[in-house]
C-alpha cells in the first residue's frame, strides 16, 4: 500500500510543482534600479528567444526519430541533415554544450545508419 501511495505522489508532483517566483514573468518590472530594469527586459527577450530555439531543436530531432521509426531512409537522411544544422547553430548560440551536440548528432547518425545497412 505504501508503494501505491508513493507512486501517486510522484505522479502528482509534476502537476503540483510551482516554479519559484524568480522564474516567472511577474518579477520583470519590480526592480527600482534602471540597470536592473534593463537587464530584466533583456533577460525576458533572450529567454523567449532561447525557448523558441530549443523547441525548434527538439522538433528537428524528433523528426529524425519519427522518420527512422517509420523506416523511411530518404526522409530520415533529410531530417538528419536539418537536425545537424540546428544542433550546430544551438552550439554557436550557446544553447547547448559542444559535447552534448556531438553526442546527439552521433546518436541520430546511428539511428539513420541502421536504416542503410
Amino acid at each position: 500500500m505504501h508503494s501505491a501511495a508513493a507512486s501517486i505522489v510522484r505522479s502528482l508532483r509534476s502537476v503540483l510543482y510551482f516554479r519559484p517566483l524568480h522564474h516567472t514573468s511577474e518579477v520583470f518590472g519590480m526592480a527600482n534600479i534602471a540597470s536592473q530594469v534593463k537587464r530584466n527586459r533583456q533577460n525576458k527577450v533572450r529567454n523567449e528567444r532561447n525557448r523558441a530555439a530549443r523547441s525548434e531543436l527538439r522538433t528537428r530531432i524528433r523528426n529524425v526519430a519519427e522518420a527512422a521509426e517509420a523506416g523511411d531512409r530518404a526522409a530520415a537522411e533529410t531530417a538528419l541533415r536539418a537536425a545537424q544544422k540546428h544542433i550546430d547553430k544551438a552550439v554557436s548560440k550557446g544553447l547547448i554544450h559542444k559535447n552534448t551536440a556531438a553526442r546527439r548528432k552521433a546518436r541520430l547518425e546511428k539511428q539513420v545508419s541502421s536504416l542503410r545497412g
